[in-house]
C-alpha cells in the first residue's frame, strides 16, 4: 500500500477522476452549459466523439504495439491510463449535460444507459489492474477488463448507428 501511495502515476489518475467528477458536477447544476453549437454539432457531442475516437483508435494499436515494442511498454501504459482518463472524462461531460435536459427535450438514452456504466466498469477494472489492488486475482482482472472492452466496442458501435438512425 505504501509503495502504491509513493507512486505519481496513482496520484496523476486519481486527480484525473477527482477533476471529472468535478467537472460532471458544474455540468450537472449548469453551471456550464454545454447544450450549444459548434461547427454544426453540440459541443458536448464534440467532447464524446473526440473521447470515443481516442478509446476506438487508440487500444486496438497500444494492444499491437505493447507485444512489439516491449522497450516502451511503461509510455505506452501511461498513454492508455491517461488518455483513456481523459477520453473517459469528456464522454462523462456528455453523458452528464445528456441526462439534465428538461424533460421535454429528454435523450432517448437507449443504449447510452448499457455503455456509460461499461465505460465505468472498465475504468475501475484498469485502475485495479493498472495500480496493483488485484494481486491474488489479476488475471480474473484482466479477464473482466478485456471483456468490458469488446463489450464497449460492441456496444459503441450500436450506440453510433443508432444516433446517426442508420439502425
Amino acid at each position: 500500500m505504501s509503495e502504491r501511495l509513493r507512486n505519481y502515476r496513482f496520484w496523476a489518475a486519481l486527480i484525473i477522476i477527482i477533476i471529472t467528477g468535478i467537472l460532471m458536477y458544474t455540468v450537472y447544476i449548469k453551471l456550464y452549459p454545454l447544450h450549444f453549437e459548434v461547427a454544426g454539432e453540440l459541443l458536448h457531442h464534440w467532447f464524446s466523439w473526440v473521447g470515443v475516437l481516442f478509446v476506438a483508435v487508440f487500444i486496438p494499436i497500444y494492444h499491437v504495439l505493447k507485444h512489439r515494442y516491449t522497450k516502451h511498454y511503461r509510455a505506452l501504459l501511461d498513454v492508455h491510463i491517461f488518455g483513456n482518463l481523459v477520453a473517459v472524462a469528456l464522454v462523462s461531460i456528455h453523458f452528464t449535460q445528456q441526462i439534465t435536459r428538461p424533460p421535454v427535450a429528454y435523450p432517448n438514452l437507449g443504449t447510452g444507459i448499457v455503455l456509460y456504466p461499461t465505460m465505468l466498469l472498465l475504468v475501475v477494472a484498469g485502475f485495479v489492474l493498472a495500480f496493483r489492488f488485484a494481486k491474488t486475482r489479476y488475471r480474473a482482472w484482466w479477464f473482466f477488463h478485456t471483456s468490458l472492452a469488446v463489450t464497449f466496442y460492441m456496444v459503441i458501435a450500436i450506440h453510433i448507428l443508432h444516433g446517426l438512425e442508420i439502425i
